[in-house]
């Protein structure tokens, strides 16, 4: 499995935010989000391929009872299938994050899903492969309904716009078995001041309609870095 870094750090989005937290990155993704903030582990992967007892062996040493397996996108490695199972043995709390458009019999405690909506497909002068491919990928229904209902879950999605507030909203009618407090609307952004900005309409509607309001907590307390 090519892993890009293993870290302990505190969990700073959704509803784990601030529980310490031991991080193992994938490398490689299905999609080219315009915005990816791990650009490294998607436009241009990096790290080195790891065999399980190699990546457990960098888990072991850091201190911490959470787990998170993300990415890139870890769900296209059959290997993660092993090492949650091996994670959660050792009474590691395990979440995966994903885009939730690739499904593996895995083990874990929170599904955390970002569905990726319109905003997150790279334009054509960008990259025209990527933006087809993407587009084509985003969105898989039977996936989504087999991760909310076969473990605890959260689903976040990135909004930049207004726009993207109404865009959620016909996602979610298509899926009416969905906790509507389980969804969190996170705003786009990888500094204080663009974060900032979007959070003072997007917090207000989130509360308005039922959702959680996700704050990008790792950049407030950190900037934004590798590895934190």
């Amino acid at each position: 499995m090519k892993i890009a870094e293993i870290y302990a750090s505190v969990q700073g989005e959704g509803f784990l935010t601030g529980t310490p937290s031991i991080f193992v990155r994938t490398s490689g993704c299905n999609l080219r989000c315009t915005f990816c903030d791990t650009p490294y582990t998607s436009w241009a992967p990096e790290g080195e391929d790891l065999s399980l007892d190699e990546i457990l062996a960098r888990v072991d040493p850091l201190d911490a009872e959470h787990a998170v397996l993300t990415g890139g996108e870890p769900m296209l490695y059959d290997e993660l299938v092993p090492l949650a199972a091996e994670l959660r043995r050792r009474g590691k709390h395990i979440t995966i994050e994903t885009a939730g458009t690739l499904d593996l019999p895995i083990e874990c405690d929170l599904m955390s899903i970002s569905p990726k909506l319109s905003n997150s497909t790279p334009t054509a002068e960008r990259d025209e492969r990527w933006h087809v491919r993407h587009e084509r990928s985003r969105h898989v229904p039977e996936v989504i309904r087999r991760l909310t209902r076969d473990y605890a879950y959260q689903l976040k999605f990135v909004v930049d716009r207004s726009e993207d507030c109404d865009e959620v909203e016909r996602y979610l009618d298509e899926f009416p078995e969905i906790d509507r407090g389980r969804v969190l609307l996170m705003p786009q952004g990888t500094d204080l001041p663009e974060l900032q900005a979007r959070q003072e309409w997007l917090e207000p509607y989130a509360e308005q309609h039922g959702y959680t309001y996700c704050p990008r907590r790792h950049i407030e307390w950190y900037g934004f870095v590798r590895g934190k």
